[in-house]
């Protein structure tokens, strides 16, 4: 594997916690001869913070990623998925280190920095996940919006909790309609999360796939459905009762969805490099979470 010396950096800068995080790892990153990236709206923060600032430049939030070997994002596995939209069409891996709760995407803890010294000397190995092209159609025609999603594609009433209608199409033939309190697309890594929790399957992370869950389905007959990962899907807003639905990308991006309008779900052509140094498998982690953090 490749040395990694030229690393970006992410995380907020405005927790103290993590900013206080973040210049641990930027003194030990420097002590081991790399070349550090941060977005430029940290320089007046990070200048406050850091003593000695040998090896570090300050870039446009855009270009964080452009011209690295390695996104170190510290947080949890929402921060990790906000940065794999950045990384991913650079082709730029990540690697978490996990500050919170346990996560399923983040490899290290504050206290194993040591790990970073493998990373630099290329002594890991790269775990690709499945990432979903996501598209919005307006009247089901004319497509307005589009994004990436590393974890799911969500469509739901929003705040309020009342039934909604989808359609639901898979290579334009129709296979059902929901009348449910919303649907999720999620790919393998994602079915650990939302998915999971409205009953959705666990799939490992190797499979190849694009699992459909109904959120609370208005029948007995609604169960999730897991599709060939160059299926596509296309639910359209069929609801009369409701003027707004909404589409939600990694419980980050929203967008309305209109009478009519289509979201159209199939397999990105890019994928989401994450950086492993431990030998831990995918299963090792899922039991640790469900013993609450404890092996």
């Amino acid at each position: 594997m490749n040395s990694m010396k030229r690393i970006a950096l992410q995380t907020n800068f405005n927790i103290s916690e993590k900013a206080s995080c973040a210049v641990s790892v930027i003194e030990h990153l420097q002590k081991l001869g790399c070349e550090i990236a941060l977005a430029g709206q940290t320089r007046e923060r990070v200048q406050r913070l850091l003593r000695n600032r040998r090896g570090v430049r300050f870039v446009p939030s855009s270009m964080l990623c452009r011209g690295t070997d390695l996104l170190i994002v510290l947080g949890g596995d929402g921060t990790i998925l906000e940065a794999a939209r950045m990384a991913a069409p650079e082709g730029v891996p990540i690697v978490g280190i996990n500050l919170g709760r346990l996560g399923y995407m983040a490899e290290i803890e504050i206290n194993e920095l040591h790990l970073l010294d493998k990373i630099v000397r290329g002594q890991y190995h790269v775990d690709e996940r499945s990432m979903l092209k996501v598209e919005l159609l307006r009247g089901g025609k004319e497509v307005i919006a589009s994004a990436f999603a590393l974890n799911d594609a969500v469509i739901t009433n929003g705040a309020v909790a009342r039934l909604v209608d989808l359609e639901l199409r898979e290579e334009g033939t129709i296979l059902s309609t929901y009348r449910a309190d919303g649907l999720i697309f999620s790919t393998p890594t994602g079915s650990t999360a939302y998915s999971m929790s409205a009953g959705g399957p666990i799939v490992d992370p190797r499979q190849r796939c694009i699992c459909l869950t109904p959120i609370c389905p208005h029948s007995l007959a609604a169960r999730p459905i897991i599709f060939p990962d160059d299926a596509v899907l296309e639910a359209k807003n069929i609801c009369e009762r409701e003027k707004m639905l909404y589409l939600t990308i990694d419980g980050r991006i929203n967008y309305e969805l209109r009478r009519n309008d289509v979201v159209r779900v199939a397999r990105a052509d890019m994928t989401t490099k994450l950086l492993r140094v431990k030998d831990r498998s995918f299963y090792m982690t899922l039991r640790q979470k469900f013993n609450g953090g404890h092996d």
